[in-house]
This record gives structure tokens, sequence and C-alpha cells, in this order.
């Protein structure tokens, strides 16, 4: 079971990575600090996903490798959820 700082540490990065996806795919104004935390960990999730796929090596730990991954894999998300409400519309 992962130490309660290490969770800290990854809803803070999450968060991170969720806010600077927001401001690449310009969705900010319509995000608040939760659905950043959201999108940014589970943008990790799809991120590892996508560089296992393509054979970019794993990214773990707590290093720019992951967070980079992070990033990326909530831009994907964000843009993959853009899509979806374009045609919703």
């Amino acid at each position: 079971m992962p130490e309660i700082g290490n969770i800290i540490v990854w809803l803070i990065l999450g968060g991170v990575s969720g806010w600077i996806a927001s401001k690449i795919t310009k969705n900010d104004e319509n995000m608040g600090i939760g659905l950043d935390i959201i999108v940014g960990i589970v943008g990790a999730f799809v991120g590892g996903w996508l560089v296992g796929i393509f054979g970019f090596g794993p990214a773990t730990g707590l290093n720019l490798w992951s967070f980079i991954v992070s990033v990326v894999g909530a831009v994907v998300l964000l843009a993959i959820v853009s899509m979806f409400r374009k045609k919703s519309k």
C-alpha cells in the first residue's frame, strides 16, 4: 500500500500535468483544480499505455520522463474528450 506522502505527490503532479494539458488544449477555463488532477492522473495511465505500445520504455518513478508522459497522456485524453463533445453538439 502506498504511503500517504506518495499519494500527495501523485495528486500534486497529476494536478500540474492536467493543468499544463488544459493550457495546451485551451480547456483551462472549463476545468477546475479537481478536474485537472483527474485528467493528469488518468493522463498518466494513458501516456504510460501509449509509450508502452510504441516501445519507448516504461515511465516509472518520479522523474522528468514520467512527468512528460503524464502531460502527453493528458493532452491525448483531452483531445479525445473534445472530439466527443463536438460530435454531440
